[in-house]
This record gives structure tokens, sequence and C-alpha cells, in this order.
């Protein structure tokens, strides 16, 4: 409508300006001088306006696409005037505008959305230009870096020179492992790189996720595969003990019945006693050994509560007291802050907590001035934890990746199931164990 209005006023114009020019010739050429500087004072006339009026037509255009351009949407223009094809053009310039305004509004809106969505993503994501500036790096990436604001790759640097040489040589569609250790805990990173194009820039995307947990509870479930097999052949070794046992029956008992006395010598009375002490001492290492590994295996889901982290700490040093009366270890506990509250099953964390201080006070055995202490508290971002620390010899560090796994032992007695144990009632718990050992020997149990 606007536009039909718009080419009649033209074509209106257009002939009344052709019908001056005429009328300037015409009256020209028949010597009618007056009349001809009328026609073309008319004709000068008609021809500035039009140029006005096309110039106001193509200045609010202009007006309107570098209010858009500019996403300024309060640009109105009047709809009460005298020229109608001006009215309906300014009416339709204010509903587009009105419309663009709505899909700005929405657009906004949807990118709010997803950018909340990222921001909550477990995984952790940030955008890098050719020169190495961070665009947009989530909150999670930040926690597992460790490191806010990140604005430029440089800055990984301060985190591990590894991991800032990884970023540098990063191209896309590239797949990384990258591993960060702290004195707290460790991390195994797996990073994905794509690339994206925005607004005519050449941008890499990188993805990054912890894969530890899953790594772990993967290791976890292998070996509890592992430990369902070895419960089966060890029970199938029970079998032997019960040849023993026939074979001593046979010296009292045959298919016509009990053997008579007078048949029976000192050697018949000596292998019997023999083969029973056998059987009872084997029989009963055996039933032990498996009945440690099916509680492994038979952990019940934890009941957790909330527990004041103060008083389960104070709980477990009183438990402790009586193992520690003649090694004399300073044994100390701290929770910061003192209210500090954890969600948890106590008697299975209890249980983590005594396994570990006993192998703290095992481990300082003739040290002299033997320290232990029990810490709770809660880190920047939220994760609250317990460790329990020592200044023994440390464990050495061809062990200590092989400490949680089943059967691994460096002691002359024991099973090798109380790390194995430990770790698996942290994973019921959608926590983790970890270890460090340097100054001090450092176990860490964090809570989600």
């Amino acid at each position: 409508m606007v536009s039909r209005h718009i080419y009649l006023q033209l074509v209106f114009r257009i002939i009344f300006i052709a019908l001056a020019a005429l009328g300037v010739g015409y009256f020209f050429f028949r010597e009618q001088y007056i009349l001809a500087g009328l026609a073309l004072f008319v004709l000068i006339l008609l021809t500035s306006l039009l140029i006005h009026y096309v110039n106001q037509t193509n200045r609010k255009i202009a007006y309107f696409f570098d209010a858009i351009k500019n996403e300024d949407f309060t640009l109105r223009f009047p709809e009460k005037l005298t020229v109608k094809s001006l009215e309906e053009l300014n009416h339709s310039l204010n509903m587009l505008n009105e419309m663009i305004q709505e899909i700005h509004l929405k657009k906004q809106a949807q990118e709010q959305y997803y950018q909340e969505i990222i921001k909550q993503a477990d995984i952790g994501i940030l955008t890098i230009n050719e020169k190495g500036h961070i665009l947009f790096a989530n909150p999670t990436i930040e926690k597992l870096f460790d490191y806010t604001p990140l604005n430029h790759i440089k800055q990984l640097s301060q985190v591990d020179q590894k991991l800032y040489e990884l970023f540098e040589e990063l191209k896309p569609f590239e797949r990384k492992l990258v591993q960060l250790i702290n004195e707290r805990e460790k991390k195994q990173l797996a990073l994905k790189s794509t690339s994206i194009s925005s607004e005519g820039r050449e941008l890499l995307l990188v993805v990054v996720q912890d894969i530890h947990k899953e790594l772990d509870e993967k290791e976890t479930d292998s070996w509890v595969k592992l430990i369902r097999v070895l419960t089966h052949e060890i029970m199938n070794t029970i079998t032997p003990i019960t040849s023993i046992s026939e074979s001593i029956l046979k010296y009292y008992k045959t298919n016509q019945g009990l053997v008579p006395l007078k048949d029976f010598n000192e050697n018949h009375i000596s292998n019997t006693v023999k083969g029973l002490e056998v059987i009872k001492e084997q029989g009963g290492n055996l039933m032990d050994f498996v009945q440690s590994y099916r509680s492994f295996l038979s952990l019940p889901k934890p009941d957790k509560s909330l527990i004041n982290a103060q008083r389960l700490l104070e709980k477990v040093k009183v438990l402790m007291s009586q193992e520690n009366d003649q090694q004399h270890v300073e044994f100390s506990v701290v929770s910061d802050p003192e209210e500090l509250e954890l969600y948890l099953d106590e008697k299975q964390v209890s249980q983590i907590l005594i396994n570990l201080c006993k192998n703290a006070l095992q481990s300082l055995q003739g040290q002299e001035n033997g320290k232990i202490k029990m810490a709770a508290g809660s880190t920047a971002n939220g994760t609250k934890y317990i460790q329990v620390i020592d200044n023994g010899p440390g464990i050495p560090a061809d062990v200590i990746e092989e400490i949680f796994v089943p059967f691994f032992t460096t002691k002359d007695t024991g099973t090798g199931i109380g790390l194995s144990l430990s770790k698996q009632i942290m994973h019921l718990h959608g926590g983790t164990i970890q270890v460090s050992s340097n100054e001090y020997t450092v176990f860490t149990l964090s809570f989600e």
C-alpha cells in the first residue's frame, strides 16, 4: 500500500514537471516570455519539491536502518500527517521497527537461555581467537583450571606450563589428555577442539572435561569383577581341604562301618591330628580372606545425614586413643569453620578415617615427634573435604599409584583391602579419595 502511494506521488510529480517543461517551451517559442518565466518558475518549484520529497523519504529509511543497526528501537515516526503516502510510510516503518524489536528481544532471551545452560554445564567450554585471546569461558572451565578470570591463554602458564604449551599448539579437531596436580587433588583432563566461524572470524572452540572420576569408577568396576572371579577361585581351593577330610575319615570308617579300635595304630592318630590342624588353620585363613573381600563387594548404600565435622573428627580421635597409647603420637583435629556440616554416612566415613589413622600410626612407628592431623574444611568453590595428614616417611613414588588397587599391600600382614574399601565408600558417596606424599602424606576425602 505504501509503495503504491509513493509510486503515484512520483508519477504525478513527474507528469507535472513534464507539463511545466512543455509549458516553458511552448510559451518561449510563442514569445510569451512572461508566461514562459512563470512556467519555468513552476518547473523549478516542482523539481525542488520532488527532490525534497525523495530526500525526505530516503532520510527516513536511512535513519530507520541506522537505528536498527545500532539496536536503537526508540525511533518513532509521526503517523498523523497531511500527506497520506508519508503517513502510511511512517506507520509501516514503525510496525517494522516493532517487529524487529520483538525478534531482537526473543533472540536476546534465547541467547541468555543458552548461555545459562553453558554456565551450568558440567564440562568446561571456552573460545579462543587466533591471537590467543579467550573470548568466552564458562565457570566450569575456571573451576577446572582453578583460575579466574581467563582472558588469554598465556594465563594458563600460571596454572601449569605444560597446559599452556598444549593450548598454544592446539589445532582444530584435536583430542588431548593433560594431568593437573596440586597439593590437594589430581585432575585428568580431556580436551577436544573444533573450529567455528563467528562474525567473519575463525575461532577455536575447546571443550574440557575432568575424566579422573570416571576413570576411577571404571577402574573400581574392573577390580570388582576381578574380585568376584578371585573369590570364586578361592572358594574352590577349599575343595582340597574336603579331600583331606575324606582321607582322614577313611581311617575311621569303611563301607562295612566303623573301623574297630584294635585296628588303629599310632600312625593313624598322628596323621589325623596333622590333617585336622591343617584343615583348621587353612580353613580359618581362607574364610577370613574371603570374608574380607566379600565386604568390599557388598557395601550397603550410604545412609547419609548432616554430621558436624568437628564432632566426627573428635569421635575418631577418641577411638584411636587406645591405638596411640604406646606410640605417643601427637594427634590433633581441626574444623574450619567449626560449625561445618558434612552430608555423609557417619559409620562408613568413620571406618575410612580409622583405617587411614591406623595406617598413619603404623608408618610413624619408631619415629620421634610423630604427628597426625585430621582437618575438615571447604574449598573456594564450595567442595567440602576431610584430610588425614601425617609427617611419616611418606609413600614411595613407585607405590603411590597402586595403593588403592585391591590386593595391593606393602605390609607383611594385611589383605590390601582397606584403601580399596575406602575408595569404594567414597564412590558411593559421590566423592573421591586422593593422596599426595611430599613433606607430609595427605589423604583427602572430597564430598560433592
